[in-house]
């Protein structure tokens, strides 16, 4: 659950157990997201949260983060997803910044679609770190 916020998608990653190697355990983790119901997907989006930026970050950049974070929620019903793996971390903010903005414009659907793959994209990246493998740059 602490990967992605769907029931659903946890239980199926736990009954599969044990995985033979890491890359089935990340396939399978891929593969469970795509499989996520409208209800569901629901469900791993109303768990996420606001990104949190690192300690010593400007307060101008906590409110310009706020801002766009709350435009967006506003908009979509839901919490801004993008998966930050593989950015420098110097770089998150304005990977996030850039993204709730240029995302803003999306029609409703299509940012469902978007956010679907965003979260798919932070439940595999969980996943890698939360078993130490190197593969959690995607």
């Amino acid at each position: 659950m602490a990967c992605c916020g769907s029931r659903r998608w946890a239980h199926r990653i736990a009954a599969h157990r044990p995985y033979p190697t890491v890359d089935a355990l990340l396939a399978a983790a891929d593969e469970a997201g795509y499989d996520l119901s409208g209800a569901d997907l629901d469900e791993a989006l109303g768990d996420e949260v606001a990104p949190a930026l690192p300690t010593g970050t400007p307060a101008a950049a906590h409110t310009a983060l706020r801002a766009a974070h709350d435009a967006y929620e506003s908009r979509f019903g839901h919490a801004f997803v993008i998966c930050l793996a593989g950015h420098p971390r110097e770089e998150h903010l304005d990977a996030v910044l850039g993204g709730i903005r240029s995302r803003l414009g999306n029609e409703p659907e299509e940012e469902r679609a978007v956010a679907a793959d965003e979260l798919r994209r932070l439940a595999r990246a969980r996943l890698a770190q939360l078993i130490g493998s190197p593969d959690n740059t995607d």
